[in-house]
């Protein structure tokens, strides 16, 4: 169990310096000019730069560094939590991120807990039910909450609860009230597609041959079901799960936008259009991390829920 932690957070680590690596590549090394990219975003156009003027206005943002020298500041800087300052705000990137960063995060858990409450129920009811039209039925709905997109979710709710009935605000973030639509939207999808992967997962656990012998011992469904199949069909809902973090903030800037809402999702809206490229950096290795993380732990679970999985690994190594 020891070895295989420690290969996966050191895969943790490399998957982390490698989201880092390939975002900086992707916004500096770009076919475009980004000293223009960056002065833009701080409001200078070097258009109307004298070269002692330009010369000058690339050193104080630290442009006129090789690129390989700045990629090495970046990375020690991001080690210690420090990705710079943001161009077209003027202020350190870590303290727009941790002003925005709270409201998300309690959109995501809250999201993130329905989600799974609601996918599991519906797996749960769909491998359960014998009535077959009512079967069906709930075969059907995740499939309809993975193809309807989160934008038209978030306006049929606005509609409907806020201008139609009146019952929570259409926009904000004050007070409990405000936090039920976008958590529902962003919880949709997540939901749908846990569902049909813990429905699958779970046609297939029971019809394994020691489903057939539980049954056979005379143990009610409803037994079986919990005792037996379900923390085995857990396994690919595990891993889906860990996946969906990573779309995590862009439905947060999708619900942020629609809903007017300050969190991540809009800075890193805001930021791309400002082309503040120190400040989406910062958000996508945040994000890399928190994604990172979740998997880690998803796959440290894996283990405790089937021992199998460490003594195939250490099979596989010999």
């Amino acid at each position: 169990m020891t070895s295989y932690a420690a290969r996966r957070i050191a895969q943790a680590v490399v998957v982390l310096w490698a989201a880092f690596t390939l975002t900086f590549v992707v916004l500096y090394l770009l076919p475009s000019d980004p000293v223009s990219i960056q002065l833009g975003a701080a409001g200078i156009e070097t258009d109307s730069l004298t070269p002692q003027q330009l010369t000058a206005a690339k050193a104080e943002y630290g442009l006129d560094r090789p690129i390989l020298d700045q990629y090495i500041s970046a990375l020690t800087g991001a080690l210690h939590g420090n990705f710079g300052t943001s161009i077209a705000k003027h202020m350190p990137v870590t303290q727009l991120i941790g002003d925005r960063l709270g409201g998300t995060l309690l959109l995501s858990i809250l999201a993130g807990t329905l989600a799974v409450v609601v996918g599991t129920v519906v797996a749960y009811l769909a491998a359960f039910v014998r009535f077959r039209p009512l079967r069906t039925v709930l075969d059907r709905i995740p499939a309809l909450g993975v193809a309807i997109p989160s934008f038209l979710v978030a306006l049929l709710l606005i509609q409907v609860f806020a201008f139609n009935l009146g019952w929570v605000p259409s926009s904000g973030s004050a007070g409990w009230r405000s936090q039920v639509l976008p958590v529902v939207t962003m919880a949709l999808p997540s939901s749908a597609q846990l569902a049909q992967v813990l429905t699958h997962s779970f046609d297939e656990t029971l019809g394994e041959q020691y489903i057939v012998t539980a049954r056979a011992k005379g143990l009610s469904r409803s037994a079986v079901q919990l005792r037996h199949a379900f923390r085995n069909a857990l396994l690919p809902a595990l891993t889906i799960l860990g996946l969906l973090v990573g779309t995590t903030v862009t439905s947060a800037i999708v619900v942020e936008t629609v809903f007017s809402r300050n969190g991540i999702g809009r800075l890193a809206q805001e930021a791309v259009l400002a082309k503040d490229i120190p400040v989406v950096l910062g958000i996508v290795v945040i994000a890399a991390t928190g994604f990172v993380l979740v998997n880690l732990v998803v796959d440290l679970l894996y283990p405790l829920l089937d021992p199998r999985i460490t003594h195939a690994t250490k099979a596989e190594v010999s």
